[in-house]
């Protein structure tokens, strides 16, 4: 507080002090205080008062309002408590503690379409970067049973759920929250795109708010200066309502930790976290984010719920539906340079990883636009993506390319016609095999201009260190096996192989055929210089080729030439290391919540068998 506010809030506390004893008081210099107090007294706001030897000091009426106004002032500032911007978000803490007295499930657990509302938030915040879940449990504890074994998800009990308030349960949180995280209530439905808006606000601490429900147990918020002021299902407490809070909320470790530490003194158990966090807020800004015609509603009843079936989730799945398809009209009308209207149909074609739209333009044209899965930026450098699938295209190996952003990873490229995508059944027919083995010899002596190169070192570095950031869980003898392939790498690349350019990526999905005689090569996500013999090994395993199989394919390849023993090595070289590569692939994938069955193992597996059918023919190293 400034000076004088110090010195007029110390005299209104006590008049008969002395300019000495003043000074002391606010920790200014005596002749500081004198030229205050002389300087209030001409302004009106002090008048003096003579009692025996002193002199007593009184607040005139002005002097009393110039107080509060400075006070008033002083308190709506805040502490900004973060010199870091907005981070990265990679954990959430879910909710789902409290009693619902009409249902004898969770009511995150009860259906909503084909999916339940707590599967639905879960996979959202997936979508979105998260991958660590902290779910606190009590009502019906049992019934969440079925995330022990998920990677990255813990789970922890409030036994004394029926005693106390939603702040019990965030703090048996602590212990595995490591930064900022989202807070999700397990009873709130929402639009999807509320997360990533909170997500990535650039407040590291703020509130979700909508306007008023009407829903009978609104938490009500008053906002001053951009910043929570007051939170409160009371309504009477309100000057103004300016929303009211939605149960979702996105917080720094710093003001959790606060939050925390506050909790510590706590003696009412039926506290809950808002009022918490309003206390945090009377001293450190708390941001909000504001959606007025927000799509949600909480479950608290069986009134409730029917609602959400018959109403609220139809209406948010229209919303969201026609959310998406503006946003793809958005790209198409960027990318293609083309006026809404001559978008005639939007509709899901397909994907993974990567989400594929197919559009039917007014000209009749169709294309297929691939916008970027979640996350893949880490495993994908889009740039090389992006000069790799024009060289393809220039060449005709991959399907005419329209637009591709090498930021974002959006691209669009022309519909296939009469396109018939193979599968490893249908990529065993010796007719495909011919057209196939074609495309991949076509490429390797394409001498396209790629300029990365596709290094298994490298690659399974880059995906370790991903493991680690994301607590994968390594196979039993990982670190053995990983012992064996270093070695193997090693004598390998004594070998000088002349580096090609390659798909990597040699799957049969990412064969597309146009008719009878035409094919094309799709998906340069991992395109880069490398040993040709990779992708002759890639499309044998992906494949499931039998040893009969890979000596016809082989044989296409080499136009029925001899083929060398080193071939047959370097081949299994690559199925060696294409096993152990995508087995760290799943595991990293799995620790963010995806399910791949025995497919990680089972590749961790047969890459230990072809070490050991390796060390039989290692005279040839």
């Amino acid at each position: 507080m400034d000076d004088q506010f110090k010195v007029l809030e110390v005299i209104n506390k006590q008049s008969n002090l002395s300019q000495k004893k003043i000074s002391e008081l606010c920790d200014i210099s005596s002749g500081k205080v004198n030229y205050i107090i002389n300087e209030m007294i001409t302004n009106g706001y002090l008048v003096t008062e003579k009692s025996g030897r002193n002199t007593n000091y009184f607040l005139t009426e002005a002097g009393v309002e110039f107080l509060k106004q400075g006070i008033e002032t002083f308190q709506d500032k805040k502490v900004n408590i973060h010199t870091q911007s907005n981070k990265e978000i990679k954990q959430a803490v879910i909710l789902t503690a409290g009693t619902q007295k009409d249902f004898d499930t969770p009511v995150s657990l009860l259906p909503i379409g084909e999916t339940t509302l707590f599967q639905r938030n879960l996979d959202i915040l997936k979508e979105n970067g998260i991958e660590k879940f902290v779910v606190v449990t009590g009502y019906k504890k049992e019934a969440f049973n079925f995330l022990e074994n998920i990677p990255n998800v813990h789970l922890v009990e409030n036994k004394k759920y029926k005693w106390t308030g939603s702040m019990a349960s965030l703090a048996l949180a602590a212990e595995y929250i490591t930064d900022d995280f989202l807070l999700v209530e397990h009873d709130v439905l929402t639009e999807e795109n509320t997360f990533k808006r909170l997500i990535d606000h650039n407040q590291r601490d703020c509130a979700l708010l909508t306007s008023e429900s009407g829903s009978g147990d609104e938490a009500f918020v008053e906002l001053r200066n951009g910043y929570l002021y007051k939170v409160s299902k009371d309504i009477h407490q309100f000057n103004r309502i300016d929303g009211e809070m939605v149960g979702l909320s996105k917080l720094s470790y710093e003001v959790f930790q606060k939050m925390i530490h506050e909790f510590k003194e706590n003696k009412n158990p039926y506290l809950n976290y808002e009022y918490l966090l309003l206390d945090v807020a009377r001293q450190y800004n708390i941001g909000y984010v504001k959606i007025n015609d927000l799509v949600w509603a909480e479950i608290d009843t069986k009134e409730h719920y029917q609602h959400v079936i018959n109403t609220v989730y139809p209406k948010l799945k229209r919303k969201e539906a026609e959310f998406k398809e503006n946003q793809i009209k958005d790209f198409l009308t960027e990318a293609l340079e083309i006026p809404r209207e001559d978008i005639l149909s939007v509709e899901p074609f397909g994907g993974l990883t990567n989400k594929n739209f197919k559009m039917v333009l007014s000209n009749e044209k169709e294309y297929v636009l691939r916008i970027p899965g979640n996350g893949t930026d880490k495993m994908i450098n889009r740039f090389d993506e992006k000069v790799n699938s024009k060289l393809a295209n220039s060449v005709g190996i991959d399907a005419p390319l329209i637009y591709i952003n090498a930021e974002t990873g959006v691209k669009i490229s022309e519909i296939i016609e009469n396109a018939e995508t193979l599968n490893p059944k249908t990529a065993k027919r010796e007719d495909n095999m011919i057209l196939t083995s074609d495309i991949l010899r076509k490429l390797h002596h394409s001498n396209l201009p790629m300029k990365n190169i596709f290094d298994i070192s490298d690659k399974i570095e880059q995906y370790e260190e991903i493991m680690a950031e994301v607590n994968g869980q390594k196979y039993e003898g990982y670190d053995r096996v990983r012992e064996q392939v270093m070695e193997i790498i090693r004598m390998y690349k004594k070998m000088d192989i002349d580096l090609l350019p390659c798909h990597n990526d040699a799957l049969a999905e990412n064969f597309v055929k146009s008719g009878e005689d035409k094919i094309y090569l799709i998906d340069w996500e991992y395109g880069g210089l490398n040993d040709p013999m990779w992708d002759l090994a890639a499309h044998s395993l992906e494949c499931e080729f039998s040893q009969e199989d890979e000596e016809l394919f082989l044989s296409l390849y080499f136009e029925g030439e001899e083929i060398p023993e080193e071939i047959h090595t370097r081949i299994l070289i690559h199925k060696i290391f294409q096993d152990f590569l995508w087995s760290i692939w799943t595991i990293l994938k799995e620790a963010k919540g995806d399910d791949f069955g025995t497919y990680g193992i089972d590749r961790f597996n047969r890459a230990i068998k072809n070490i050991e059918k390796l060390k039989i023919g290692e005279r040839v190293l």
